[in-house]
């Protein structure tokens, strides 16, 4: 199974605003431009999010998925979630490798991990396959990083970068093999 963070920050390495606002992503001229995002998520079987990120896009956006999506979190309940959304995600609260686990198992190939905190925990436990970013032209001074305190370096293998009219940049990278720490 591939595990993917696919994202947009700022370009100064943002996610949101420090109150999980994303007023800022919306750039003229991006709406225009076929960005591949269409062609990601056709590759996307699910998508992993954690608590934050749900309760962002539920108080932000509704529900904007149309695959299966995976609820990291130790503390949300069934009840927490709501009634129209039950049948459509799967809480999970285990650790990163056990949730790849029963993803793999749920006969799961691409996940899109999402949440700055996530994708943070899953590159510390070596569980990311690639890494997509999306660089917005705006500077938000201040906010949520994708990246923050990691547990040592992580080299990458640059397979491409695109730039788009609307001045979106978008870089893919590999996590390069490093056997040392058990990173692929």
């Amino acid at each position: 199974m591939k595990t993917y963070i696919a994202t947009a920050t700022s370009l100064d390495g943002f996610i949101a605003r420090e109150n999980g606002a994303l007023d800022w992503t919306e750039i003229p001229g991006q709406a225009a431009e076929d960005h591949g995002r269409d062609i990601m998520e056709a590759a996307t079987d699910a998508y992993l999010i954690g608590r934050g990120s749900f309760e962002t896009l539920m108080d932000l956006y509704g529900w904007p998925y149309d695959r299966p999506v995976w609820v990291m979190s130790r503390s949300l309940t069934p009840d927490d979630v709501p009634r129209a959304l039950r049948d459509k995600i799967v809480l999970t609260g285990g650790s990163p490798a056990e949730v790849v686990g029963q993803m793999r198992g749920a006969g799961f190939t691409r996940v899109n991990i999402g949440g700055a905190e996530l994708c943070r925990s899953f590159l510390r436990e070596g569980l990311v396959n690639e890494i997509v970013i999306s660089r917005l032209p705006v500077l938000i001074g201040s906010g949520i990083p994708l990246f923050g305190s990691l547990n040592g370096d992580f080299p990458l293998k640059h397979i491409e970068t695109r730039a788009f009219a609307s001045g979106i940049v978008t870089s893919t990278y590999q996590l390069a093999l490093d056997t040392d720490a058990g990173r692929t």
